[in-house]
């Protein structure tokens, strides 16, 4: 038995497209309470692993891979992923298709240079699952580069999760029916139809092949440091959500596989720790923290005037 998403359970050793629960939605009050949430636990945990709450010892690196279906939703989860975070401190590397100089290479080679190291994170937009997925369904790659870059995947995710990275990899899911809808709606959208062009419209045809290309990927690449969680969505607001606390939810276990302490979830206790590191109003000024804002305001005024 294996977790899905937010704790839910399914009878399969690895995640798969028809186990995601599309009818999953959430109100914006609820999204925005559970984003709300999830992005000030992200911060606290992004803060101990770059060393800053933890006596400078770094914590292990995140990569956190996103890939799904066209329109699905990846940009705005990885906004929300990296809305709290100090750009420092975190990295988008969105990668298209390969150019002349990358394609001279190992599918593999361009896909190093951003990884994280130590105490760093870096976001995956579109990765090396391309050679699995578009690369076999255009006929880009040989019969046999294709049935070898499963094996080779694996060796490569599983090297680094073994010198300590923590790999997350997140499929955004939704209907076909979905898309379509999304579709029509940037195409007739001027702000946002620069994102649709024909070969979308062209890969929407080839719906059925791609599924089993992404079936073939969940089974054949989840590895026991590399698991793949399949995020429901069909409805945008569930689909960040999921993603985010899917996110901290690996990054918490691969803290404490390497021995770094993860903090309690008080909510109090965690903007507490926050504010004495930011002059945010956002940890400062929280209603909600009404009991410790002087207590707060006072260590913070005396860290300024030692610094």
């Amino acid at each position: 038995m294996s977790k899905n998403g937010r704790g839910r359970v399914h009878p399969h050793a690895y995640a798969r497209l028809e186990d995601a629960d599309l009818s999953l939605r959430i109100a914006k009050e609820e999204e925005a309470k559970r984003l709300g949430a999830a992005q000030r636990r992200l911060l606290h945990l992004r803060l101990i692993n770059g060393g800053q709450l933890n006596d400078g010892k770094l914590g292990p690196p995140v990569c956190v891979v996103f890939e799904g279906w066209d329109a699905a939703g990846k940009g705005g989860a990885i906004k929300r992923l990296v809305q709290p975070l100090d750009p420092r401190h975190v990295r988008v590397a969105p990668f298209a298709a390969p150019t002349p100089e990358e394609l001279r290479h190992h599918f593999l080679w361009r896909f190093w240079p951003p990884l994280p190291g130590w105490g760093g994170m870096t976001i995956f937009d579109r990765s090396w699952y391309g050679r699995v997925l578009v690369e076999r369904i255009e006929n880009l790659a040989s019969e046999a580069q294709g049935r070898r870059a499963y094996q080779e995947i694996n060796d490569f995710e599983h090297s680094l999760a073994e010198e300590g990275m923590v790999v997350i990899k997140l499929w955004m899911h939704m209907s076909h029916d979905e898309q379509l809808r999304r579709f029509v709606s940037r195409r007739d959208d001027p702000l946002k139809s620069w994102k649709l062009n024909d070969e979308d419209w062209r890969n929407r045809g080839k719906r059925t092949e791609y599924e089993e290309a992404v079936a073939d990927m969940l089974r054949l690449t989840d590895g026991p440091l590399a698991h793949w969680d399949v995020i429901s969505a069909e409805n945008k607001r569930h689909g960040r959500v999921q993603a985010i606390e899917t996110v901290i939810r690996r990054m918490e276990a691969g803290m404490e596989r390497w021995g770094v302490p993860v903090p309690s979830h008080d909510a109090s206790e965690e903007k507490t720790e926050l504010a004495l590191v930011f002059d945010d109003a956002e940890f400062q000024g929280d209603p909600e923290l009404s009991r410790t804002d002087d207590s707060i305001t006072a260590i913070g005024s005396e860290k300024r005037k030692q610094a």
